[in-house]
């Protein structure tokens, strides 16, 4: 007999990964809340609720989530399977009919004799079997205490504060240059000098600008170390000249002067072509950021790779805390998935879900652990949540530049780039899948009874 398998939390994370253990034959029990105890933002008891949106993002494989997407079907995702099956027009993006999307996917795991669903809420971590926590960003206070206490906290955070991501090649460096204050260190950050009117039409552009609407329940987790840039803004003139554009310490290389203000970026020290603005989490919505930011000298022309935003998010310091496989580093039997794990999105939570959905079905089978390499999306998503810098950690969502391919990672040609880190991916995703298969076939002969393999 196997050790127990449980997946707690019944959103896309933890119903892909009951599946994917299903998939070898083997017992899961899969335990969700809802409807015993609901959530702020979930308005059903349907398995695999999509809550802010009904998009998965885009289709197109020179997109990042599309290669996502694709790996994943390789990978026999039933979170894709659904969303396929259950798509509306969107041009070039996935769009589902979230009800149908959710039925598909409970009459998948329903068909399966393996699957056990107990709606029922569990308080803390079990301390026996094989456990897969992917209960989310609203993760219940009583379960969250206990994996504050497991991670010994601070390595569990109550907020999101993100800032907007840019992309490396859209910087005008003619304008931007790198330096440290006080020339400490090796120059780490990009710095956006602004003169007083720069400065005072963005202070104006920043009061103005239109903003999500924030639900109760996250408007109650703003405090002070977390605020929006645009809320700092309304405090005064110099509130932000004080704080997150600070000039002191640096000198515009081109005036030899000291700016009146400065935005400064910093390199995500995994991905060299992310850098985020540091100390811009803000609210604004993503085409007004759109605007604003550009106003930015040296970001006129900026891509973002992602936009800044504050909302309620329970997630762990991921680094300090997990392996590539999404166990835990203290107790390989304890995995972490979806939102919880640090990775953002519907699609990216899945995928995290998928990958540690294998792996406790291998650690059940006396299997060794596998993840796909850093040169594929979902092998990329899970070197960066154990690979990045602790200090710094921030939930991440899939990009081109968190591939790991460095030779394609340096060509100029964009299209060219992307073209090769696809074909990279894809043929590493369909490697994996035979690796898998061939353990999953080889625990079979040697046990005799029969998996439904990939």
């Amino acid at each position: 007999s196997f050790m127990k398998i449980r997946v707690i939390g019944g959103g896309l994370a933890g119903s892909e990964a009951a599946w994917q253990i299903a998939q070898f034959g083997l017992p899961v029990e899969l335990y969700e809340m809802r409807p015993v105890r609901s959530t702020p933002a979930h308005v059903s008891d349907h398995l695999a609720e999509l809550v802010c949106s009904n998009s998965l993002k885009s289709n197109d494989l020179l997109h990042a989530p599309g290669l996502l997407k694709q790996e994943m079907r390789i990978l026999n995702s039933l979170i894709i399977r659904a969303a396929d099956t259950s798509a509306v027009p969107a041009g070039m993006s996935l769009a589902v009919d979230r009800g149908a999307f959710s039925n598909h996917i409970l009459k998948a795991l329903k068909a399966l004799p393996h699957v056990e669903i107990i709606r029922e809420e569990i308080e803390k971590i079990p301390p026996d079997g094989i456990n897969i926590v992917a209960t989310g960003p609203l993760t219940s206070d009583s379960l969250a205490e206990s994996i504050r206490e497991f991670t010994n906290s601070p390595y569990l955070y109550y907020y999101d504060a993100i800032s907007p991501i840019v992309d490396v090649d859209t910087i005008d460096r003619s304008i931007v240059f790198a330096a440290s204050r006080y020339d400490k260190g090796q120059g780490d950050y990009l710095n956006c000098p602004m003169n007083r009117e720069e400065y005072d039409r963005f202070h104006r552009a920043l009061l103005t600008a239109e903003t999500h609407p924030f639900k109760d329940f996250e408007k109650a987790l703003f405090f002070e170390g977390c605020l929006p840039i645009e809320e700092l803004a309304r405090r005064g003139p110099d509130t932000l000249r004080f704080g997150a554009m600070k000039p002191v310490g640096l000198t515009d290389p081109r005036s030899g002067k000291r700016p009146y203000a400065v935005v400064q970026l910093r390199q995500d020290n995994l991905a060299a072509s992310h850098y985020n603005i540091v100390g811009f989490q803000t609210s604004m919505r993503f085409s007004e950021q759109a605007r604003v930011l550009r106003m930015i000298p040296g970001l006129q022309n900026a891509e973002f790779l992602r936009y800044g935003w504050i909302h309620r998010n329970t997630y762990l310091n991921a680094p300090a805390v997990l392996r590539e496989t999404y166990q835990t580093k203290t107790r390989p039997s304890l995995f972490f998935a979806g939102q919880l794990s640090g990775v953002e999105g519907y699609v990216d939570s899945a995928a995290s879900g998928l990958l540690a959905g294998l792996n406790a079905a291998f650690l059940a089978l006396n299997l060794p652990a596998r993840v796909p390499p850093p040169h594929t999306a979902i092998g990329a998503l899970a070197f960066y949540i154990s690979h990045a810098d602790a200090k710094h950690f921030q939930p991440m969502n899939i990009t081109f530049g968190l591939l790991r391919s460095p030779e394609i990672q340096a060509l100029k040609d964009k299209r060219r780039k992307k073209e090769l880190l696809v074909e990279n991916a894809l043929r590493a995703i369909n490697e994996f899948v035979n690796k898998v298969a061939q353990a999953s076939r080889l625990w079979r002969c040697a046990d005799g009874t029969s998996a439904l393999l990939l």
